[in-house]
């Protein structure tokens, strides 16, 4: 089934399943991927289509801009175009370019790099905080936090996609969860203690929602 938006012609792929409702979203900046129930017939989706016209051009668009920026390689606020070079023996940075050997090389170095940069501002900030526990240190791809403090185990888990950011951020990130050995919750007095080791913090909780 194909569909025309915006003098642009999309495939729409129909995903079948126990669904009470219909959800539409972008698989990628060429397929509209609908899930409904195995009841809806092709005519109420494009009817459904019709519309939802301006939040369809919406949701592409918005697609169009994070295919944009997961094209090139995001490492500390930076952006680098991704050379694979099979002569390259490591990874290396050259102006705005990342020269890498291949996909596979890219995923170590990236890992890589979160450990060593992640424990690196740890082991820079701790010193700053009074009574704080020893704690290991996880790090892991999450979509909805940037940082969990287990006090349970005391284990802080950082997302990896902090190193795509300015690393004031992942900074913010990091006091952020060492403040919450003193406050389990979000409290006033948990922001207090935030402000006093990161007074800009609510600069930087919007610029990570960007």
């Amino acid at each position: 089934m194909e569909y025309l938006l915006d003098n642009h012609v999309f495939n729409v792929l129909i995903l079948r399943k126990p669904n009470k409702n219909i959800y539409m979203r972008f698989k990628d900046q060429n397929t509209i991927l609908v899930t409904c129930s195995r009841f809806v017939s092709e005519k109420e989706i494009l009817r459904i289509l019709n519309k939802n016209q301006d939040s369809l051009l919406k949701m592409y668009l918005k697609k169009v801009k994070e295919e944009e920026k997961d094209s090139f390689f995001w490492y500390l606020g930076k952006s680098y175009t991704r050379v694979f070079d099979s002569v390259s023996k490591d990874p290396f940075f050259e102006k705005d370019c990342l020269f890498v050997k291949d996909e596979k090389t890219l995923d170590k170095f990236y890992h890589n790099e979160c450990l060593r940069i992640f424990q690196n501002e740890i082991n820079r900030i701790v010193p700053y905080f009074k009574n704080i526990p020893k704690f290991s240190l996880k790090i892991r791809k999450t979509k909805t936090r940037w940082g969990v403090n287990n006090l349970s185990n005391k284990t802080i888990t950082l997302n990896s996609d902090l190193l795509k950011k300015d690393i004031d951020l992942l900074d913010y990130v990091i006091i952020h969860e060492l403040c919450h050995f003193y406050e389990a919750n979000h409290s006033v007095n948990f922001w207090a203690h935030v402000r006093e080791y990161y007074p800009h913090y609510k600069e930087a909780r919007r610029r990570l929602r960007e």
